[in-house]
C-alpha cells in the first residue's frame, strides 16, 4: 500500500509504472475532477479508470475485496471516505469471487484505516485487502477515480 496526494505526487515514491499512469497531465487532479463520469482507457493502455459517484456507509455495510490480478489506485476527487485495510495476504483468506478479479473475504479483520479527501489517493496491491466507503461520519457522497492496473505492469520489485 502507498498513499498520497495527486498535488505532491513526487512525495509517493511510486514505483515507475504507476508513476508513468498519474503523472500523465490529462490524469492531473483537475482535469480528473472535470472529466464525465464513466471508463476511461487511452488507447493501447492496459490499465482503465473509472470515474464515478457513490454513497458512503457504515463499515459493517460495506464488504471487504481484494484482488489477484489488477491492483486499484482509488483517489478521491470530491467528499471524503475512511477505507479499512489490512496488511496480511489476503489472497490465502476463504474469499468468494463475485466479478472477475474481485474476492470479497467473509470475515475481515481491518486492524487500519486511512481517510482520504480531495486529491488523496491509496494503493492496493494485489493481496491487500480493503474496504473502500467507509462514511467519515454521516454517510455521504464522495466521488472517485479507481485505476485498476494490471500487475504485469509493475517492475520486478517484489511487489507484483
Amino acid at each position: 500500500m502507498i498513499t498520497g496526494n495527486l498535488n505532491t505526487l513526487p512525495l509517493a515514491t511510486l514505483p515507475p509504472a504507476l508513476s508513468a499512469i498519474l503523472e500523465r497531465p490529462e490524469l492531473a487532479f483537475g482535469a480528473l475532477c472535470a472529466m464525465p463520469d464513466g471508463l476511461y482507457q487511452p488507447a493501447g493502455a492496459a490499465w482503465f479508470v473509472n470515474i464515478g459517484t457513490s454513497m458512503t456507509e457504515p463499515p459493517e455495510l460495506r464488504h471487504t475485496e481484494f484482488h489477484r490480478d489488477y491492483l486499484d489506485i482509488q483517489v478521491v476527487l470530491a467528499g471524503e471516505e475512511i477505507i479499512g485495510f489490512d496488511l496480511a495476504d489476503a489472497r490465502t483468506a476463504a474469499a468468494e469471487e463475485r466479478k472477475p478479479d474481485l474476492y470479497i473475504i467473509a470475515n475481515p479483520r481491518l486492524a487500519n484505516q486511512i481517510r482520504l479527501r480531495p486529491g488523496d489517493f491509496v494503493t492496493f496491491y494485489p493481496g491487500e485487502a480493503h474496504q473502500a466507503l467507509c462514511a467519515a461520519g454521516q454517510p455521504a457522497a464522495v466521488r472517485k477515480a479507481v485505476f485498476k492496473v494490471p500487475r504485469r505492469l509493475l517492475d520486478d520489485s517484489g511487489r507484483a
